[in-house]
């Protein structure tokens, strides 16, 4: 796979809400939709964005933003992308994370910085001097006054990853996904054995059951387009294709690639066939 240098563009900012903006991804690999949520009292910026530089911007858009307001931070899970910045809002910014990301960030951030750094030298650039980031508050579930607005910061357990964490808006209705939803794109499975094997097809369509339960009216996924509720239920749907068409074919040394076929043959238009792949081998692997 071909990657393009993932750049932050902070100017590509919309207001989606009062006082909640996201910066878009625009469409470009290892950029991840981030969120700016503004209450009287404070900021709270959603994922930093893949390294130093791209984390700069992001904290200098939030600092505007903010005007003098304190800033926090959160992410949405471990990966690189949406985490590997967090060490430039150190000492401007307090960074909350729940208990399962923390130990995802202790345990398998230096093998996810390695493994990023050999994706491409573009990427490897974009890593440069970044550390696996450290967390100033652990919480099991944690609800942020940011002064007139509350911001609730939940686990979902087990899904896309062991830290999975959503972030609800409840006052405008926005639920921030991570990548536990993404749209235009089939979902990503970092099923890596015997490094990690912690996605569970099973479980994340639990984990959106749940998330399509709390009823948002507005979607912000791990990346791709801002949309509404069928946003969960189009991956929903899509995790439950892939499970249901896996499970049919496990016993031919051709799984993989019948399945592959089929998925593309009903999504032409999506992007990320590689997941395809690692999705089989995990739902291939929880079934037995």
């Amino acid at each position: 796979m071909e990657l393009n240098d993932p750049v932050v563009r902070v100017e590509g900012a919309v207001e989606i809400a009062r006082d909640l903006l996201v910066v878009p991804n625009e469409r470009v690999g290892l950029v991840p939709n981030i969120g700016v949520i503004g209450g009287t009292e404070a900021v709270l910026v959603v994922d930093t964005g893949l390294g130093v530089e791209n984390a700069t911007k992001v904290l200098a858009f939030a600092s505007e933003v903010a005007r003098g307001r304190r800033i926090y931070l959160t992410t949405t899970h471990f990966h690189p992308e949406h985490a590997f910045g967090a060490q430039v809002f150190a000492g401007e910014a307090t960074y909350l994370v729940n208990r399962a990301q923390a130990l995802d960030l202790e345990r398998k951030g230096a093998g996810y910085l390695e493994m990023f750094r050999g994706l491409a030298d573009v990427v490897a650039r974009r890593l440069e001097g970044v550390e696996v980031p450290v967390p100033d508050v652990v919480h099991d579930s944690y609800d942020l006054d940011l002064g007139g607005r509350v911001v609730r910061l939940r686990a979902t357990g087990r899904g896309h990853t062991l830290g999975d964490q959503v972030v609800e808006v409840p006052d405008a209705g926005v639920l921030f996904t991570g990548d536990l939803a993404e749209t235009g794109q089939f979902a990503i499975f970092p099923w890596f054995p015997p490094h990690d094997t912690d996605v569970s097809g099973l479980a994340w369509i639990g984990v959106l059951d749940r998330l399509i339960g709390t009823r948002p009216s507005v979607v912000v996924p791990g990346h791709g387009g801002i949309g509404g509720p069928e946003v969960l239920a189009d991956v929903r749907s899509y995790l439950a294709e892939l499970r249901d068409e896996t499970w049919r074919r496990r016993g031919s040394e051709l799984v993989a690639q019948e399945v592959r076929e089929v998925l593309v043959a009903r999504h032409p238009e999506w992007e990320g066939r590689e997941w395809i792949a690692p999705g089989v081998a995990c739902l291939c692997a929880e079934h037995d």
